[in-house]
């Protein structure tokens, strides 16, 4: 079913992971020989061997030997392992598998490399005795942690399980969660959550809270320091939803994930709204709407298999660059086209995808948010191999003017970059910021800033290619030369001013006749519709074709490679949340 479900790209990858996982399909579990412990299939149902204690015996021939206290221990530690594995029982699995939902660890055998993955605490319980708790006891409680590789680089992960106390947070949950994390600071390696949770366990009462309060401590703590990545597979409601807020990627599965403070039940009881799940907090509401979800993806496989790729992009930590790919894509590779890609009328669109395209290796690119503030691109892509973040003004939405959604998508981008070490090349083609009752009265002014500040402080190589429009605040923001742009290169279409030339005219000689300020629109876009005066004050360091736009970046992150520039100290600065 979920092979079925995936697109046709990744079904070669899907299948090979698929050939690993315990199970043949959703509807069944098939165990495998020796990997479960005492786990056994009797009656067409399975079961775990009862734990038994004292000295026992064992035939050989007709002498029964005993056996002796070591032997029998490892017995049952098997047992117990076996336990941990089958999670909440055969029930319980059917219920997960039928909502086309993997178990928690067969999500670790998709998204880490075969064979890699080494279990932490896998025989911690949790202690609560009340509401008869003390009579409900799984091996690793309600969350599997431990290490692994990614394509051969290290990652620490846990992925919560929905089929033990459906996957909420006890105390000793959350410790496991806190020793992977902090692990993952020791080491210096990234840390990925499969988030599957009810939410806090109601019977622990504070501990719980106390558990979610340990973990957003540590996720602020390893804000870059570490990449850390969530992936939304079930429910994540309340307290549980500020640990994906934090991290730097939230991705979400279509129809099975939920973020949401606060459920429907209570939306309607407060509000009087009737709302469904999906509407409220599902993968579309928050990768269309609230901007909380990074991606969105058809099934569990699908996510998994694209963190995967996600995580090829990212340095280990912030003390490493980026890892380098072979690439057999030339730098010396021109595309013709791209010397007719803007439109010679500066008021039809085109669309910057093109653009990326025709310049990143193998036009090959991995998009943030594509289905949020779509009048700006964030991309990850690679030139000559090297990991580069990507922010482009997309004209042929609201023509690419800047606004409060697009500030905010592009400014978290922009320093997650930067703390990274991964340099940023911007692609301008931008009127101005949007202008509107709504977007003064919604913050404008300051979330614009958040872009500016974003760049502003950044210390990464910044190059610059302004395609077409750069008019007044937005051309300061986009990495200008103002803002400690290190290359700032200009095609031949580019428009530097503050403004469009007619809007200027009307401004500069109100009241005259049209004839006059025809004869002004004339010369206003002689001096200022084109790169040159930009250039003679050097806020532009080139102005070149189109199609050598690849050779000459490439080149500059040549030059760039080695660069230092640090900011003045300080505990931090205080950008204009």
């Amino acid at each position: 079913v979920a092979m079925f479900l995936l697109r046709p790209s990744f079904r070669p990858l899907a299948a090979a992971a698929a050939s690993r996982l315990p199970i043949a399909a959703f509807g069944s579990l098939k165990i495998k020989e020796g990997v479960f412990g005492r786990v056994q299939r009797a009656n067409g149902g399975l079961k775990v061997a009862p734990w038994t204690r004292g000295t026992s015996t064992v035939s050989i021939g007709d002498v029964d030997v005993p056996r002796s206290r070591a032997a029998q221990f490892q017995e049952n530690l098997e047992v117990l392992r076996g336990k941990a594995v089958l999670g909440g029982g055969e029930k319980r699995v059917a219920a997960q598998h039928s909502r086309g939902k993997l178990l928690a660890r067969e999500r670790l055998e998709v998204l880490l490399d075969e064979g890699s993955f080494l279990e932490y605490d896998q025989l911690m319980e949790h202690r609560c005795v009340d509401f008869g708790m003390h009579e409900q006891h799984f091996p690793g409680d309600s969350v599997v942690t431990g290490q692994g590789t990614i394509n051969g680089r290290l990652v620490f992960v846990f992925s919560q399980d929905f089929t033990v106390f459906g996957g909420s947070l006890s105390e000793v949950h959350s410790l496991k969660i806190q020793k992977v994390m902090d692990k993952a600071m020791l080491m210096g390696a990234p840390c990925i959550g499969l988030c599957d949770s009810g939410g806090a366990r109601i019977q622990e009462g504070v501990d719980s809270l106390g558990g979610y309060a340990e973990i957003f401590q540590r996720n602020v703590l390893a804000s870059g320091v570490i990449p850390q990545i969530s992936i939304i597979m079930g429910p994540c409601a309340g307290g549980a939803v500020y640990s994906p807020a934090i991290t730097d990627f939230t991705i979400m599965v279509e129809g099975t994930s939920h973020l949401f403070i606060t459920g429907p039940e209570v939306v309607k009881t407060v509000t009087h709204e009737e709302v469904t799940f999906d509407e409220l907090g599902g993968a579309r509401a928050h990768s269309v709407k609230s901007g909380v979800a990074h991606l969105t993806c058809e099934n569990d496989i699908d996510a998994l298999l694209r963190a995967r790729i996600l995580f090829d992009y990212l340095p280990l930590s912030n003390s490493e660059k980026p890892p380098r790919r072979y690439t057999a894509d030339s730098r010396n590779r021109f595309d013709a086209s791209l010397d007719k890609l803007v439109p010679e009328d500066p008021n039809v669109p085109y669309d910057m995808h093109d653009v990326i395209t025709k310049l990143v290796d193998d036009g090959d690119y991995y998009e943030i948010m594509p289905k949020f503030a779509q009048n700006i691109i964030i991309a990850f892509a690679r030139l000559e191999g090297r990991t580069v973040g990507v922010v482009g003004n997309q004209p042929m939405c609201s023509a690419g003017c800047l606004d409060i959604d697009a500030s905010v998508k592009a400014a978290r981008f922009v320093r997650f970059c930067d703390a990274f070490n991964i340099p940023i090349i911007t692609l301008v083609d931008v009127p101005g910021f949007l202008p509107g009752v709504d977007q003064e009265h919604g913050g404008i002014i300051r979330h614009g800033a958040k872009l500016l500040y974003a760049y502003a402080e950044a210390t990464v190589p910044k190059l610059t290619v302004i395609t077409r429009k750069a008019y007044g605040g937005a051309y300061d923001v986009m990495a200008s030369k103002h803002l400690r742009g290190d290359i700032n290169l200009a095609w031949p279409s580019a428009e530097i001013a503050v403004m469009g030339a007619k809007g200027a005219v009307e401004i500069i000689f109100r009241g005259g006749s049209q004839e006059k300020q025809a004869q002004e629109v004339d010369k206003y876009e002689q001096l200022f519709a084109n790169p040159l005066t930009a250039a003679r004050r050097g806020y532009v360091d080139d102005i070149i074709a189109p199609s050598s736009t690849r050779l000459r970046l490439c080149q500059e992150l040549d030059a760039l490679y080695h660069k230092k520039l640090s900011n003045p100290a300080k505990k931090h600065g205080n950008i204009p949340l």
